[in-house]
């Protein structure tokens, strides 16, 4: 397959040249159901392969999906839900998962992840918040539901296997394989939402999102030319679809261009994600940069022969290093491309695999999507030049397939002016392409220098002792600031003072004086969201409290 250069591609691109690749269209709407499985539902077209962590491994054909969502979207009718209604499921990666998704969607409802590992607090304000008609649920996981004040009816697959008390919950099978096997797809406006989400909300409250149907304009740009899936490939998002990059791109994305996705149910660990490899011969990937730093940290893992089918990898979440990418390429055999992108906007900046870049950075998000214009603005919101840092922004009027229209319940207005504003810090390259420099509230400032977090934490990542590092400021009477580096290391190495040292001068040869870390703290594991990404903001604390100790 022959590859476009980017920026002919990007010049001449319209909205209607995908807009025409789908059964509904803007005037009318859609229902994403009917664009993501009746438009693929002929023959034995494989929609899903889910290997199971108790259960036998399984598929679902796209006419056994539509038939299914098509009985859980009598169901949903038979109880009253309809257009506009939120339906959650709290379920692991199965096939009953991608059923729940598919008939809500078919009903013209909003479908509403709820992440496995939330506790009762976290469902209880996410449930409240958007009125939850419905939840659907597992053993493993109803107890959760036990303190959520205000829970909708529950649904529980398999209900036999849960304990006693819950004897009177509402079995799924029961429920909905009863259900007529036709149903006919609502369809709901462009602006109107299909997904309800909610941002990961490490600082305070979760804010919603609410993300229309016009968004999957947006999702088949990304997968086509920066995942660069193709007909022919075996494609596996390792992310959870209780999460947005997992639900959108796991989930939406492969279907919506008539690709098999896959389904692990099993916990990430480098054994599951090798077997997932050789089993279903993968060979488009993506993942988060944290499964890809936990692959290499075991490289021992591997054989030293050991070879996969991949052709591409694609990562998104926080800025892969040199070392990581090195380590793809050797390991897996493939080129790994970073992406940028946020709950609220899905990907706007990438590396495109189906894209020829005239340059691609290590370590860069890369160039604006096809229908979207990402910018850098400095304090005054004037587009910065080359060489120069700033917050990241779409230039919202210029960018036709932007779709976020603002928190749900207006928790804060993200936009000034015509630009949304992401809170993320970039260096531009003068070029239309950027470099992830930190969030803005992650930057450190010490003795008058700005440093991004994630330049030191690359540079650790180069030591071989090294597996994670998490970067912050630690206030300082002399410096307003130093650097504080918090570091797991690999299980072979031994935490030393003599360690700590070769760290401290190993980023202060690659980087500079000012931003070697003054203090390193050996850690067991880094506080991360469910998603993967490293709350910083638990170390900003952790640091603090040091430092006030100290005082």
């Amino acid at each position: 397959m022959t590859t476009e250069n980017y920026q002919s591609y990007y010049d001449k691109f319209d909205p209607a040249m995908i807009e025409e690749l789908m059964i509904g269209n803007l005037k009318d709407g859609f229902n994403v159901c009917e664009e993501i499985v009746d438009k693929w539902a002929e023959g034995d077209r494989v929609a899903l392969k889910y290997e199971g962590a108790e259960r036998p491994a399984s598929q679902l054909t796209f006419v056994e999906l539509k038939e299914k969502a098509a009985q859980f979207a009598n169901f949903l009718k038979s109880q009253g839900v309809g257009k506009g209604d939120r339906v959650a499921a709290l379920l692991p990666r199965t096939p009953e998962l991608l059923v729940v998704i598919m008939g809500t969607l078919r009903a013209g409802a909003v479908y509403q992840p709820l992440f496995t590992a939330f506790g009762p607090g976290a469902i209880e304000y996410r449930v409240q918040q958007a009125s939850t008609k419905l939840v659907v649920t597992d053993p493993a996981n109803r107890h959760k539901l036990d303190d959520v004040t205000g829970c909708p009816p529950i649904l529980t697959v398999n209900r036999a296997a849960a304990d006693a008390q819950y004897a009177a919950d509402r079995d799924f099978a029961a429920e909905v394989d009863t259900q007529s096997t036709d149903f006919a797809p609502v369809k709901v406006g462009k602006d109107d939402p299909f997904l309800q989400m909610f941002t990961s909300g490490t600082v305070g409250k979760s804010k919603g999102v609410a993300v229309p149907s016009r968004a999957i304009l947006s999702f088949y740009v990304y997968m086509r030319f920066a995942i660069g899936l193709r007909p022919e490939d075996t494609y596996w998002n390792v992310a959870d679809p209780g999460w947005a990059y997992g639900l959108y791109y796991a989930v939406v994305g492969p279907l919506l261009l008539g690709n098999t996705t896959h389904f692990c149910e099993a916990a990430f660990t480098p054994e599951t994600t090798y077997d997932m490899l050789r089993k279903y011969n993968i060979t488009n990937l993506a993942a988060a940069p944290t499964a890809y730093r936990m692959l290499m940290a075991n490289d021992d893992v591997l054989g030293a022969d050991d070879k996969f089918d991949l052709r591409v990898a694609s990562s998104a979440g926080e800025p892969l290093n040199p070392e990581v990418i090195s380590w793809v390429d050797k390991r897996l055999g493939c080129p790994v491309m970073d992406h940028y992108g946020q709950t609220e906007t899905g990907m706007t900046a990438c590396n495109h695999h189906d894209l020829k870049q005239d340059v691609v950075r290590v370590g860069s998000m890369g160039f604006s999507m096809p229908g979207h214009r990402v910018v850098a603005l400095d304090g005054d919101y004037n587009e910065i030049p080359e060489g120069e840092t700033g917050q990241l922004a779409v230039d919202v009027d210029n960018s036709p397939l932007f779709f976020f229209q603002g928190y749900t319940w207006q928790e804060k207005n993200p936009f000034h002016g015509k630009y949304y504003l992401t809170g993320d810090v970039v260096m531009s390259h003068g070029d239309g392409s950027y470099s992830f420099t930190g969030r803005d509230d992650d930057i450190i400032t010490t003795a008058g220098y700005r440093v991004g977090p994630a330049d030191v934490e690359s540079t650790l990542l180069e030591h071989d002792a090294v597996a994670e590092s998490g970067v912050i400021g630690k206030p300082d009477p002399k410096r307003g600031s130093i650097i504080k580096a918090y570091v797991v290391i690999k299980r072979e190495f031994d935490p030393t003072d003599e360690l700590k040292d070769e760290l401290k001068q190993l980023v202060r040869d690659r980087l500079s004086t000012h931003a070697f870390p003054r203090e390193i703290e050996f850690m067991h594991e880094l506080p991360k969201t469910p998603s993967g990404k490293i709350q910083r903001f638990i170390l900003r604390n952790k640091a603090r409290d040091e430092s006030d100790a100290n005082a």
